[in-house]
């Protein structure tokens, strides 16, 4: 149709999350097909799982550094204990944020109470002024702005005039979308800005294309204006994510991003012989008795980690990598 944006469209794969008990998750960033969107370099989607039969999230402490993570959930709640001393449950409609820095660790296990499990981790590289900086935590809850045919809650960034206090260190936007069944929505959104738009449920179309469950439709830089509709008879909710585009190489590798292979191996050394870099973690109770009290690393690749290479931030509709 024309003065439509184009889309491309990210097929998630199936990924395991923790360690020998791990739950799946669906991941679309990164991918060989594209690595970030905005600084939002990775993006998992999991449920709605009934723990009773899989056990739900039980993820053991473990490092990360050079980058943000959001964590957002639809049904259930998380336990968040890291090596900061922050000790947080993470509830349905509001946004956690841990920002690494030179390096942290911490643990993430679904609480007792949790009957389903269904929500979306999310990361952010940080930008090279700051990546080496302290750690820190926030949370925040977003209030609801209401439109005709839906809601919006903004958890990062600015989108339909609501504005999150959280830091961006980059220019930034993320956001929960609800549609009511046969609703449509035009959002104004900035030029400098590429968006991935995440659906979890119901039947939508971006700028007239398709989007299935769990698929990432991307839009490029130039668009000022984004329509989402929903063709279903059921509400449907989404993430927008966006940003300006990430413009330094980074490598990343496990739950690490940097800049060289070099950094990541001594930062993998650095955990595997428990320096005190990423701190120690208090308050983890995992799930089993017989589980890990910590995640080792991987075994390094045999061959040099090399940058991931980016496209540039131009829809490709044609693209599909499965």
């Amino acid at each position: 149709m024309e003065n439509r944006a184009a889309v491309e469209i990210i097929t998630s794969r199936d990924v395991p999350l923790g360690g020998p008990r791990a739950m799946t998750v669906k991941r679309t960033l990164p991918q060989r097909q594209r690595s970030l969107i905005g600084a939002w370099c990775f993006c998992d989607h999991y449920g709605p799982d009934d723990v009773s039969v899989t056990g739900g999230m039980d993820v053991a402490p473990h490092p990360h550094m050079g980058l943000q993570t959001v964590s957002w959930l639809f049904e259930g709640q998380i336990m968040h204990n890291d090596a900061a001393g922050y000790h947080a449950v993470v509830r349905p409609g509001e946004a956690n944020f841990m920002t690494a820095g030179h390096g942290i660790s911490h643990s993430e296990t679904s609480t007792q109470s949790t009957t389903r499990l269904h929500g979306v981790q999310l990361w952010v590289a940080l930008p090279d002024s700051v990546r080496d900086g302290e750690r820190r935590f926030e949370n925040y809850v977003p209030e609801p702005v209401t439109f005709d045919g839906g809601q919006v809650l903004v958890f990062m960034g600015e989108l339909l005039g609501s504005t999150s206090p959280i830091t961006c260190f980059t220019p930034l936007v993320g956001a929960e979308i609800r549609l009511d069944a046969g609703a449509r929505l035009t959002l104004d959104v900035a030029e400098s800005f590429e968006h991935g738009l995440l659906l979890d449920a119901g039947d939508v179309l971006l700028e007239g294309v398709p989007v299935e469950r769990t698929q990432l439709a991307y839009t490029g830089v130039g668009e000022t204006l984004l329509t989402i509709e929903n063709t279903g008879q059921t509400e449907a909710r989404m993430l927008l994510i966006g940003g300006e585009p990430f413009e330094e190489s980074l490598v990343m590798w496990w739950n690490f991003v940097g800049r060289t292979h070099e950094e990541i191996e001594r930062a993998r050394e650095e955990w595997q012989t428990h320096s005190g870099r990423f701190g120690t973690v208090e308050g983890y109770i995992g799930h089993h008795q017989d589980g890990p009290s910590w995640l080792p690393a991987p075994k390094m690749p045999h061959t040099p980690i090399r940058p991931r290479i980016n496209p540039a931030p131009v829809a490709r509709p044609e693209m599909r990598i499965d």
